[in-house]
């Protein structure tokens, strides 16, 4: 991923950050605009009221039947973010706001407006990743909006013909199921390299372009080239040479699909290439693909939605679907974590004041020690119940700061005889990774968050884009202490945030000493294609180059410059 706007100096370019590689061309189609909301300023009469409400709530849950039916369709990350967008059409919160509108005489647009309203400007008072939820929030006030007034629901069009998808930004609903077939390139304003809209693009393997500034001089129907590595989307190109470039793109993602693993580089240095899962249905799909196994089953996504804590029966019958999965393969479970965009309505602290650097990951046992236990005794439970070793079930902690806490949370997985590790995403960790491995087993590089707090940026704000990029040197010498720390312990260092799905990032993560890369499972085969064209000893010079770069730009070009010498 890299954004290098000193490229773009023609007027008919527009620069982005690219965040999944090919080539497209084709002609540019913007995403349908929002409904324009009605200006009412009569009160509905009191007799009224309650029809009001009725039709307000009805056109809520004709829009989440609607997410539900487009979810059933679908799997993986796709139907767990249509389910997700569903549940929130129907959310009690902003209803219950709308109804209160209502009564006081607001008509259920003008209710609908306002509720939501409310909730986008305290998601974007608290800042962080909590703002990443104004996005879903907007997406559903338009979507009931055009319900209630009659009007097309906004979203993604469906031409007949391959299309490049422009829009200011999209909601994960929007991309969650489209046919890569026709569309063959996203391009977004707003939006970051680790964005709902990003994650999904690179899970359906369509290039990908956000952070564009500038995007609407791009007049819909024109025929555009996107390259989704450099980030540059170019306007009415030369059309054989587009054409050109778009083939050989399409020739080479053939060749990526062809694929077969497992994972090496050319002279034989193994790398493990797993798969990150959330249930046993999206596990079970990573396990016909190319996966290995698991690097991070994402646990917490089995108790978004609920009131209360799952037992330990529940847990364990999902975590056994996970494992059942990969009888023989390594799978990484990662305990609960709640907190910040992931809040949990039985443990979620709502008034603080920066959930981001809150009580969140293994920080619950602040407010409920025993659900950590509970967790740990489930998973030991569903490994019993797969009949998988429990010295071979591999559970890690996210959000941990210091050794004392990763020294805690081993001694607790040691009790049940599983294998402990702990996520890197808190820089002072990798400061420490020598201290920290004394306690653990193994330790595995959340990019995301790491990058986030490295560089004290907002992984989701669009302007920050730059700063959040996991090609930033800072980030990649912290990634190069804790590989080297594990190494020298022995122990195995991983990475399973999404710089693990940039096949020429995986080339330098490999080089920094990384042993294992986990990832969407639709990212696998193009990791795996490249890692089999380069030598260790490659890895390691586009490493080195990577790290005495200045720039995430520089970086990268820095690497590509050491494979091709």
């Amino acid at each position: 991923m890299t954004t290098t706007s000193e490229t773009a100096t023609s007027p008919t370019a527009v620069q982005g950050t690219g965040v999944v590689p090919g080539v497209a061309y084709a002609r540019a189609v913007w995403a349908q605009p929002q409904p324009e909301v009605p200006v009412r300023t009569e009160e509905v009469p009191a007799e009224q009221r309650d029809a009001e409400v009725e039709r307000l709530v009805a056109a809520a849950d004709a829009v989440a039947s609607r997410l539900e039916e487009r979810a059933g369709r679908v799997t993986g990350v796709a139907a767990e973010v249509l389910s997700a967008t569903a549940g929130l059409a129907r959310d009690k919160g902003w209803i219950a706001e709308a109804r209160k509108r209502v009564t006081k005489g607001a008509d259920a647009t003008a209710a609908t407006v306002g509720a939501v309203d409310h909730f986008v400007a305290l998601f974007e008072k608290l800042g962080g990743v909590m703002a990443e939820r104004t996005t879903d929030l907007r997406d559903i006030r338009s979507r009931v909006v055009a319900e209630l007034e009659g009007l097309p629901e906004p979203g993604v069009p469906h031409p007949d013909h391959p299309f490049v998808l422009l829009a200011e930004d999209l909601a994960p609903a929007d991309t969650a199921d489209l046919d890569p077939a026709l569309v063959q390139a996203l391009v977004t304003s707003l939006g970051g390299p680790t964005s709902h809209t990003s994650i999904i693009a690179r899970q359906r393997g369509i290039p990908c372009v956000v952070a564009a500034s500038g995007l609407d001089v791009v007049a819909d129907g024109s025929y555009v080239l996107v390259d989704g590595e450099t980030g540059l989307l170019e306007v009415e190109p030369d059309a054989e040479q587009a054409r050109s470039r778009a083939e050989a793109s399409a020739q080479e993602m053939e060749r990526v699909r062809a694929w077969r693993g497992p994972a090496a580089t050319s002279d034989g240095q193994r790398v493990d290439l797993l798969a990150n899962v959330q249930d046993g249905d999206s596990a079970a799909v990573a396990a016909r693909g190319q996966a290995e196994g698991v690097g991070l089953f994402r646990t917490e996504l089995c108790f978004l939605g609920r009131d209360t804590e799952p037992s330990v029966e529940q847990q364990a019958s999902i975590y056994a679907g996970v494992l059942r999965a990969f009888p023989d393969g390594k799978v990484v479970t990662r305990t609960l974590d709640a907190g910040s965009d992931k809040p949990l309505a039985f443990v979620t602290q709502p008034d603080e004041p920066n959930p981001a650097l809150g009580v969140r990951g293994a920080r619950i046992v602040q407010l409920d020690a025993g659900m950590m236990t509970r967790q740990l005794d489930a998973l030991a439970q569903a490994a019993g119940e797969v009949g998988r070793p429990l010295a071979d079930t591999w559970v890690m902690a996210p959000m941990i700061a210091t050794p004392q806490e990763a020294a805690d949370f081993a001694a607790l997985v040691r009790e049940r005889g599983m294998k402990p590790g702990v996520m890197v995403e808190v820089p002072s960790v990798a400061l420490q990774a020598e201290q920290v491995l004394e306690h653990v087993d193994f330790l595995s590089i959340g990019t995301n968050d790491l990058s986030q707090y490295t560089m004290a940026a907002d992984r989701m704000a669009p302007s920050l884009a730059g700063l959040t990029d996991p090609w930033q040197p800072a980030v990649l010498r912290l990634v190069a202490m804790t590989a080297a720390a594990g190494t020298a312990a022995g122990k195995p260092v991983g990475v399973c945030g999404e710089a693990a799905a940039d096949p020429a990032l995986a080339v330098v993560l490999v080089g920094l000493g990384i042993t294992s890369l986990s990832m969407a499972g639709g990212a696998l085969p193009g990791v795996g294609a490249r890692l089999a064209q380069v030598s260790r000893e490659q890895c390691a010079s586009a490493a080195r180059a990577a790290l005495a770069a200045s720039s995430p730009a520089q970086a990268r070009e820095a690497a590509t410059a050491a494979l091709a010498g």
